[in-house]
C-alpha cells in the first residue's frame, strides 16, 4: 500500500469499516510510515476530538489513538486464526468426503 491509498483508508479506518486484508495493510502501511501516522494522527485528533468536546468529557487522544490500533491489530489477529481454523475444517471434511467416497467404492 502506498501513501495516497493508505491517506484514503483514514477516515474508513477511524469510522472501523475496514477488516480483514485491507484493515491490515492499512496498519502494516501506518505501522511503517511516519508521515501517514501524522496525518492519521492529525484526522483522529479532529474527529474524536470534536466528538469528545461535544459530550463534555476529558479525554487522552494519544491513548485512543494508540487503543483504536491496538484493537486493529487484535481484530487482525483473529481474522487470520478464524482463516486458519476455516482451513483445518476444510481439509477434515475434505478427508471424510474422501473417506467415505473409498468406503463406498469397495
Amino acid at each position: 500500500m502506498n501513501c495516497k491509498e493508505a491517506e484514503k483508508k483514514i477516515p474508513p479506518f477511524l469510522n472501523d469499516e475496514l477488516d480483514g486484508r485491507g484493515l491490515a495493510e492499512f496498519v502494516e502501511h501506518i505501522g511503517d510510515c511516519p508521515e501517514c501516522m501524522e496525518e492519521l494522527s492529525i484526522q483522529f485528533l479532529v474527529a474524536e476530538g470534536l466528538e469528545q468536546l461535544e459530550q463534555g468529557n476529558n479525554f487522552n487522544l494519544q491513548k485512543a489513538l494508540t487503543w483504536k490500533l491496538e484493537d486493529a491489530d487484535y481484530k487482525i489477529r483473529v481474522n487470520s486464526v478464524l482463516r486458519h481454523i476455516l482451513l483445518v475444517l476444510e481439509v477434515a471434511v475434505a478427508a471424510v468426503i474422501i473417506a467415505a467416497l473409498v468406503i463406498v467404492s469397495m
